[in-house]
């Protein structure tokens, strides 16, 4: 597996860890509908949260969460409609950005909520 790839599946593992540890409850793990794809989905109480995970090795370029664009936001949405649909969810929904740098010597987790306007 490519390096990215690696480095995408431990922040990954890490934004699920940390959502665990707040009381989130994650349903699914890359869901996938048409071209879109929710990296998580969790909920709390009766709060549905679709998270988007951004990592980077290193802040060189940018923080992790100043790469979600315009268009990966509209294709979550679009897949969140899709997922929302087929549960037949009737209650409140929210997007959410988990930005994960993963140093040599350490992880830093940052979470933004409600992060798609």
């Amino acid at each position: 597996m490519a390096q990215h790839n690696d480095t995408g599946k431990q922040g990954e593992d890490e934004a699920v860890r940390y959502l665990e540890q707040k009381g989130y409850h994650v349903l699914e793990r890359n869901y996938r509908h048409q071209h879109a794809e929710i990296d998580l989905v969790a909920r709390k109480g009766r709060l549905l949260i679709f998270v988007e995970v951004k990592t980077r090795s290193n802040t060189r370029f940018g923080h992790p969460e100043e790469f979600v664009t315009y268009t990966k936001a509209r294709l979550v949405m679009k897949a969140a409609e899709h997922y929302i649909f087929t549960k037949d969810w009737q209650h409140d929904v929210r997007f959410d950005v988990v930005a994960v740098t993963v140093f040599p010597e350490e992880v830093t987790i940052r979470h933004l909520e409600d992060a798609f306007h």
